[in-house]
Formats: structure tokens, sequence, C-alpha cells
């Protein structure tokens, strides 16, 4: 078993997502001047194992069930390839996705006894997802599995760590972390449209499957347009501080995403609006987070 394979099997590029996603909640927490950094470490370090692990059990449960083996990769798709060329085994995948996950649940029992049981609902839907996400939530259709990612690596990570962090619930907290449902949403969507055909083989329903990658492209437009138009709400009603208005310096990316979406004949033309897709995820995220650190600090 090569350590170099098994890292490369988490896909660490696409993990920059969690502490993002921390980022953003603990600079949300911060402007009610609550911070702990050890806190801040362990959400961190915890959702990054969850992730791992829904990376690597999706990797697995693609190469057993051949989807795989059909896809057409690409950066941002397809699997990592490492389990359809045999540089790595399922059995090593599966092992790496499941110890991830139990190395998160201590984690998650140390936040339970410390901040209190209104956080196992939380601690289980998130449980939930990265468990049966690939296996059985794919499946259901109705933008469910897009609806769960958006949830899962989105929504409630942001919501999550501002609620461990302050303490507490707050409307105006839970309304900033639905942009990241949004993005990470899309996120998906957009990297679903050149495995549909496989996918559809495997029995999911995705929204390209159901839909058609016209009307998905039309719906992916319209979330991101929601995102932008979430944010500044939020600033003209005092929801969300005025320098969340630097999450906008991210539209061009999702300008050049949506066209992309909207605009490709093939699959391969699409890479590049996959591409900028993942940098309006991260960078929106990022740059709301900064400022709400801004709105603290001055």
């Amino acid at each position: 078993m090569s350590i170099k394979f098994l890292f490369l099997e988490t896909r660490p590029q696409f993990l920059l997502l969690s502490p993002i996603l921390v980022f953003l909640g603990m600079a949300i927490a911060l402007t009610n001047g609550a911070f702990d950094l050890l806190h801040f470490v362990l959400l961190t370090i915890g959702l990054i194992l969850l992730h791992t692990s829904v990376n690597t059990l999706n990797d697995y449960s693609d190469h057993k069930t051949g989807i795989d083996f059909k896809t057409e990769r690409t950066p941002f798709s397809g699997g990592s390839g490492f389990l359809t060329s045999g540089a790595l085994s399922a059995k090593s995948a599966y092992a790496l996705g499941i110890g991830s996950f139990i190395l998160a649940v201590p984690i998650g029992v140390y936040f339970i006894i410390t901040r209190g049981w209104s956080l196992l609902p939380l601690f289980i839907i998130g449980a939930i997802f990265v468990l049966w996400y690939t296996s059985h939530i794919t499946k259901l259709g109705g933008g469910i599995a897009e609806i769960s990612a958006g949830l899962g690596l989105g929504t409630l990570p942001v919501f999550g760590t501002f609620y461990i962090l302050n303490g507490g619930f707050a409307w105006e907290a839970l309304y900033a972390s639905v942009p990241s449902g949004f993005l990470v949403f899309n996120l998906l969507l957009l990297n679903e449209f050149p495995d549909a055909e496989a996918d559809r083989a495997g029995n999911r329903r995705t929204i390209p499957i159901i839909l058609g990658h016209r009307k998905a492209a039309f719906i992916y437009s319209t979330v991101i347009i929601l995102t932008y138009v979430w944010v500044l709400i939020g600033v003209i009603s005092d929801i969300i501080p005025v320098w969340g208005l630097l999450a906008l310096l991210s539209l061009p990316f999702g300008l050049k995403a949506v066209s992309g979406s909207l605009t490709y004949g093939s699959f391969r033309e699409l890479i590049p609006a996959q591409g900028a897709n993942v940098a309006t995820v991260l960078t929106t995220q990022l740059f709301l987070g900064v400022g709400y650190i801004l709105s603290y600090a001055l």
C-alpha cells in the first residue's frame, strides 16, 4: 500500500473547502466576540476528516458499482482514478474512508459533552450525509443529492462552527451560512454534468439526469445569481455587515462558470467552467469571512 496514493486518494485539492467553511463560521462568531483556538483547530481537523471520508467512500462506491469505469474523468470530476488503475485497492480506500470517519467521532463527542446535547441532531445528520450519501442519497432524485451536499459541506459546517464557538443559536448566523449551501450545491451540480451517463448506469438520479444538461445549467445559473443576491439582501437588511460585500469580488469567476455551463459544446470544453466554479465556491466564502473579520476589527 502506497502512502502517497492513500494521501492522493483523499483528493487533497478539494479538502481546502473544509478549512474555509470553518474559517467563515469562525469569522461570523467573531463578530459576537466569540473565539476559542482549541475549538477552532478541532473543528477544522474534524471537518477535514469527514470530508476525507466522503471523498474516499465516494470513490469506493463508484468503483464497486462500476461507475468510475464509465466516467470521462476531468480534473474536477470522475473520481481519483487510483482504484480503476489498480494503483490503490478498493479495500484500502474503504478503510481510509471509514477510518477517517471514526477519527472524527471523538471530536464530535467532545463538543457534545462540552457544548451541549443540542449538537447531537446536527452531528447525526452530518454522519448520514457522510456514510450514505453516495450509496443511497444520490439515488433519491428531486435534487435531494445536491441539496444534501449543500447542507453537509456548506450550510451546516458554517453554522455548526458558529454555534459551537458562539455557544448558541443566532438567526443572523443561519442566514449568513445559507450562501455556503448554495455554492456547494452548485459545486456538485456542475461536476455532475460529465458523469451523467455513468451515473445513470449506477441508478443515480441527479439533476442533469432527470432534467437534462440545458435545464440543469439554468438551475446552476439561477443558484449563482441567488447567492450574490442573498448576500446583497443581507447587507441591505443589516443582517450581514457591509464588509460582506467583499464576497462579490468572486463575481467574475461566477459569471465565467455560468457562461461555460450554458454554452459548452463538449465536456472537455466544460473544464474551464468547472475550474471557475471551484474558484467561485472558495473565494466567495473566503471573502465573506474576511468581510466579517474586518467588520469586527474596524
